[in-house]
């Protein structure tokens, strides 16, 4: 290894982060997105709160 080159996961002299594999520079990362077990739990999640509130303020009234 030269004086230039990094180990992988090595932080640049720079202080940015490590070039990912198969991303071109200047391209933008994204996560993947949430898988559909975990996108109809938080749904779920919402639609009860919603429930919860409406309720709530029937009971309340």
């Amino acid at each position: 290894m030269t004086g230039r080159e990094r180990a992988s996961g090595e932080p640049s002299p720079d202080g940015s982060a490590p070039p990912v594999p198969g991303a071109e520079a200047g391209q933008p990362r994204y996560e993947p997105a949430p898988g559909v077990g975990k996108l109809l739990l938080w749904v779920l999640l919402f639609v009860l709160a919603a429930l919860a509130v409406v309720l709530g303020g029937v009971y309340f009234t």
